[in-house]
């Protein structure tokens, strides 16, 4: 399984929604390098920034179960290839 190098963005508008976030992040930890994660609060809402070294199936998977939650957008970037 060929693996890539990505970056998750994600935005939490919904609050309620972030234990589930949370949980979806870490289910997935031993594929993480690095988050990093800051409220923006005359907005109202989180901003989080994931890279993942993982496979392309992972990745859209999480950033897909991230999305359906309420309140939550997610969208990924990945490299062209590995190694």
């Amino acid at each position: 399984m060929e693996k890539r190098v990505a970056i998750l963005g994600i935005i939490i508008e919904n609050p309620d929604s972030v234990s589930a976030v949370n949980e979806l992040l870490h289910q997935h930890r031993d594929e993480i390098i690095g988050r990093m994660g800051m409220p923006y609060r005359e907005r109202g809402i989180s901003v989080i920034s994931i890279v993942l070294d993982t496979s392309n199936q992972v990745i859209s998977s999480l950033s897909g179960k991230l999305g359906m939650l309420d309140g939550v957008s997610a969208r990924s970037v990945c490299s062209k290839g590995a190694d």
